[in-house]
């Protein structure tokens, strides 16, 4: 049984260690064998601007962003490659923690290097926007920020790896993203860093 705790913003759910450190290294050898496919690239923002992750996609239907904007495609934006299929333990996971009356059609892989980071923004591109959001945190530790979609005051909580949490309700448009990631603080990324998975029901 995967144990929620309480948050201090209403929507946002955490479980806590909810995939232990066996769990955590076999789906990081199931997302890197599948990235062989669909090799991590650099987006831009639609402004020309790099992002500072790394990122991929698994599933039928994968997002991108660069100067035509922000969208979700079925193939990867530099090879043209279709997206692998999502791992059946991310969808287990899913119906464990959200469920719901679909199963997600996205999984954004972002690969945190040294200096990475993500501000704050909100996940609305999906046609469904009551759809819950899934994040999988593995690797180093990162400073996660979330706040109320209208603005004003944000909350900072620390993501571990093993951490699952989620996006529902009244906070499925927060406004969230990542501080910084805490360099060192696991081994289990090749080359270090943070890997986030973020499931999502896209089509």
């Amino acid at each position: 049984m995967i144990s929620e705790v309480k948050t201090a913003v209403e929507g946002f759910r955490l479980w806590p260690a909810a995939l232990d450190a066996q769990a955590q290294a076999d789906l990081v050898d199931v997302v890197f064998a599948r990235l062989e496919a669909v090799p991590l690239y650099q987006p831009m923002t639609p402004g020309g601007r790099p992002f500072s992750v790394r990122m991929s996609n698994l599933g039928p239907l994968g997002w991108v962003s660069d100067r035509g904007g922000y969208r979700y495609q079925p193939t990867h934006p530099e090879t043209g490659r279709a997206w692998p299929d999502i791992p059946p333990v991310l969808l287990d996971l899913w119906d464990a923690t959200v469920g719901g009356p679909r199963r997600p059609d996205a999984c954004l892989v972002n690969l945190y290097r040294k200096g990475a980071k993500m501000g704050l923004h909100q996940d609305r591109d999906e046609a469904d926007l009551g759809a819950p959001v899934l994040s999988v945190s593995l690797g180093d530790a990162a400073m996660f920020r979330i706040g109320a979609a209208e603005g004003g005051r944000t909350t900072a909580l620390r993501l571990e790896s093993g951490d699952v949490c989620a996006l529902t309700g009244p906070a499925r448009l927060a406004r969230h993203g990542i501080d910084r990631v805490l360099e060192g603080s696991s081994r289990l990324i090749p080359g270090g860093g943070r890997l986030n998975l973020t499931l999502r029901v896209a089509g």
